[in-house]
C-alpha cells in the first residue's frame, strides 16, 4: 500500500493545518415536510486539512504523483497523523483535481484534504 510521502524535514504537514473529527448525516425531507436523520457511518471520520508551501521540487512531485496513483479521491494510501503521529492505514485524498502549483524555482505549494476511510 502507499503512503504519503513525508517533507524533507520528516513532517507530512505544516502549520497551519487542521484535523477534525466529523460525523456523517444522511438527512431525508419527506413530502410532508417531516425529516428522518441517521448516522452515515458507523463512527466519526478523521479529516485533515493540509497546506503545504515552500516546497521544493522534489516534495512537491512526491505529493503529485501520489495524488495521481490514487486517481484523486478514488485511491487509498497509508497516512500519518501529524499531531500524534498515529498510521492510519486506508485513507484518501478528499477531491478529485490537484490543486498544487509551482510558483518559482525550489516554490512550491499545494493544499489538499485528506480523509479516513470507513464503512
Amino acid at each position: 500500500m502507499s503512503s504519503f510521502p513525508r517533507l524533507k524535514t520528516g513532517a507530512v504537514a505544516q502549520y497551519p493545518a487542521v484535523r477534525e473529527l466529523r460525523s456523517d448525516t444522511t438527512v431525508l425531507r419527506f413530502v410532508d415536510g417531516e425529516e428522518q436523520r441517521y448516522r452515515a457511518s458507523a463512527g466519526a471520520v478523521r479529516r485533515w486539512e493540509i497546506r503545504l508551501e515552500l516546497l521544493d521540487e522534489d516534495e512537491l512531485e512526491a505529493v503529485e504523483r501520489l495524488f495521481r496513483e490514487m486517481q484523486g479521491r478514488s485511491g487509498s494510501f497509508q497516512f500519518r497523523d501529524p499531531w500524534d503521529g498515529r498510521l492510519y492505514e486506508d485513507c484518501s485524498f478528499e477531491d478529485d483535481e490537484f490543486a498544487g502549483q509551482r510558483s518559482g524555482e525550489q516554490r512550491g505549494e499545494a493544499s489538499f484534504v485528506v480523509r479516513e476511510n470507513r464503512s
